[in-house]
């Protein structure tokens, strides 16, 4: 049992033993550290004004990834390199390649913004990358700049990031390859009393004991959600578990089926699940961002039960099941009867969620979802649509549709997929008898992202694009962004 938590700061390791749970790793910098130059913006990991970089080994590699330091907890950085934007320049002043080019193209104005920028685009730098311009946009969708306008941006990025890191950091990998080493350890870490307490399990069974005594801690993962809890819900909370040494970040992957632990964050899941289909993989790109991806994980979407997630009604679509531990005892479930009702989940005091396991597609079935939100880019959904149809030649033998943003949980539309269940793709005519049932398998609220009448119209719409997508066989007179055909050719 270790009582501190420790990470590589500057070449040297950092040991912290007064830690309150809900710290976040903006909070040591500005309050503790007096490193300002990394900003609090929106303090909810929208704007990356706050966006430092986090180093660690992935297959003995060193890697870097782009976090929002405003909702990562200080806990979750034990084991990890910090680097923020003082740390970029030489001993002798000189800029970071990436500084250097922003100064070049004249990519900053009030500067507010830029250091986030400049994280975000160290971490491109370092990403063994040649970008073009399309992929600095996707890195870059996590930060926001008011001021300068983002062409100038791109275009330091293009310039600075080449495919090969040339600064202090690529020359001091060895040393920090070996300083990780040396911080890895096997050691569960307890910060505090039975009251209140930070808590870093370094095994499964750690976690599965800790977690059935102390049932009312708040699990965190990618903190993405829980911590908007503290940041703008102001709310106390007492025992935080952090999960990323628990072992629940395996991926594993055969001929027919994959698996993935419940902490794999998106990044880590994403050229995984894009196999499994290629609109996968676009939904991916669309979800939050870089920083958000980095840290967020595909168990911390389910277990915090909201019903506008993305990736539960495309998980459910896909018939993926979970499971489920509670001490020693474990079992399994579909993902669809995880959910109960808005904010409540089928899990009793001490379970926790251990995996996610999704068959991959047979030959004869196709799989589509879509994404519609007011942003294209780090939105939320106002609708999200998958579909699953198994198909017998040209009709539909049983289908699979699912929904968010449409019900108080992520919810199948069993009414619509009966009546789907026999009908000819070359048949549109037919499918409105389908579409119809719509409004028996739902009834939306209408809110600030979309109304009711907006929702169900916005459903039936999804449904049919997938239909005639399916039906035609290719879908790139229907589809604006990531054509299906050119993806399946990239995921080969």
């Amino acid at each position: 049992m270790r009582s501190t938590i420790r990470f590589l700061r500057k070449g040297r390791v950092i040991e912290l033993a007064d830690v309150a749970p809900t710290a976040t790793v903006l909070d040591y910098l500005r309050l503790r550290e007096r490193s300002c130059g990394t900003k609090e913006g929106c303090a909810e990991g929208d704007c990356g004004a706050c966006t430092v970089a986090l180093g660690s080994l992935e297959e003995g590699e060193l890697r870097y990834r782009p976090v929002n330091s405003c909702i990562q907890l200080l806990g979750q950085i034990d084991g990890a390199e910090l680097v923020v934007v003082e740390d970029l320049s030489g001993p002798d002043g000189a800029l970071h390649p990436v500084q250097a080019a922003m100064v070049r193209h004249h990519a900053s104005q009030c500067g507010f913004c830029t250091p986030g920028f400049v994280m975000s685009l160290f971490c491109l730098h370092h990403a063994a990358l040649k970008p073009d311009r399309q992929t600095v946009n996707d890195w870059l969708a996590g930060n926001l700049c008011r001021c300068t306008g983002y062409r100038p941006i791109v275009d330091a990025a293009l310039a600075a990031c080449t495919g090969e890191a040339r600064d202090l950091h690529a020359i001091a990998a060895p040393d920090t390859i070996a300083a990780l080493r040396a911080l890895e350890s096997r050691d569960d870490v307890l910060i505090g009393d039975e009251q209140r307490f930070l808590a870093i399990p370094a095994s499964l069974d750690s976690l599965a004991e800790l977690y059935a005594r102390h049932p009312d801690a708040v699990l965190v993962s990618g903190a993405t959600d829980v911590s908007l809890w503290i940041t703008k819900q102001l709310r106390d909370l007492p025992k935080i578990i952090c999960l990323h040494r628990s072992g629940l970040d395996s991926i594993e992957a055969t001929a027919d089926a994959l698996s993935l632990g419940a902490a794999v964050t998106y990044a880590q899941a994403e050229h995984h699940l894009a196999v499994l289909d290629p609109d996968l993989g676009e939904l991916l790109r669309r979800l939050g961002s870089k920083q958000i991806r980095s840290a967020g994980t595909i168990g911390g979407n389910i277990a915090n039960g909201s019903p506008i997630g993305d990736m539960p009604p495309a998980l459910i679509a896909l018939g993926a099941t979970i499971e489920l531990r509670r001490r020693e005892d474990t079992r399994s479930l579909p993902l669809e009867d995880f959910f109960i009702a808005y904010g409540k989940q089928d899990r009793a005091p001490g379970e926790f969620l251990t995996r996610v396991n999704v068959s991959k597609l047979a030959p004869n079935q196709s799989f589509r979802c879509y994404k519609i939100s007011k942003r294209f880019d780090q939105d939320i959904s106002a609708v999200m649509g998958a579909f699953r149809f198994e198909l017998d030649g040209g009709r539909i033998v049983d289908a699979r549709i699912a929904y968010g943003g449409m019900a108080a949980t992520p919810k199948r539309a069993r009414n619509t997929e009966r009546t789907l269940a026999g009908l000819a793709l070359s048949r549109p005519q037919d499918w409105s008898r389908a579409l119809d049932r719509l409004p028996e398998d739902f009834t939306p609220i209408a809110d600030h992202r979309a109304s009711a009448a907006y929702r169900l119209q916005t459903a039936r719409a999804l449904l049919e694009k997938a239909l005639r997508e399916v039906a035609a066989g290719r879908s790139d007179r229907t589809r604006l962004v990531g054509l299906r055909e050119a993806a399946l050719g990239r995921v080969a």
